[in-house]
């Protein structure tokens, strides 16, 4: 699984401090797409090693990390949160797919946050309460809550 870059993101996930991995080869290929760059195949392999060069770098300032995309590589997204998992317990994980549901390959309880849904342009991004996107908090092991509101100024 490759990645083209990484931010510190204050809006992917609400009330986290997010370090936001942008994964290439993208298959979902949503008309209207703000990443098309992340459509091609192009970038460095995301390693453990280069993970932990990633989080040394922001030590301190993140709370959360958040794997944009990884669709075309769903072991490989499970093996990063199996990774941070087992070495840093205490930072959050979230995976942001753009599939209308949850590949029955990802493990779950690897996540504390998950995302599903192609942007639809019409329907608009998660901050537009006409957004077909979710994003889903764990609140329990088997147990996910719709927080999508959150990003919609109020309950």
């Amino acid at each position: 699984m490759k990645y083209v870059n990484e931010s510190v993101v204050f809006q992917e996930i609400p009330d986290e401090i997010s370090l936001a991995i942008n994964i290439s080869n993208c298959p979902c290929r949503c008309p209207g797409c703000h990443s098309k760059y992340l459509w091609n195949d192009t970038g460095d392999e995301l390693t453990h090693a280069r993970l932990d060069e990633m989080l040394s770098k922001y030590h301190g300032e993140i709370t959360c990390v958040v794997i944009m995309g990884g669709d075309a590589s769903v072991n490989d997204v499970n093996d990063i949160a199996m990774y941070m998992r087992n070495i840093y317990p205490n930072i959050k994980i979230g995976w942001y797919s753009g599939r209308t549901i949850i590949s029955g390959s990802l493990r779950k309880e690897l996540f504390d946050y998950i995302k599903i849904g192609p942007y639809i342009k019409h329907l608009g991004p998660l901050n537009s309460k006409t957004t077909n996107q979710r994003l889903y908090k764990r609140v329990a092991q088997q147990q996910w809550e719709d927080i999508t509101f959150r990003f919609w100024g109020g309950k």
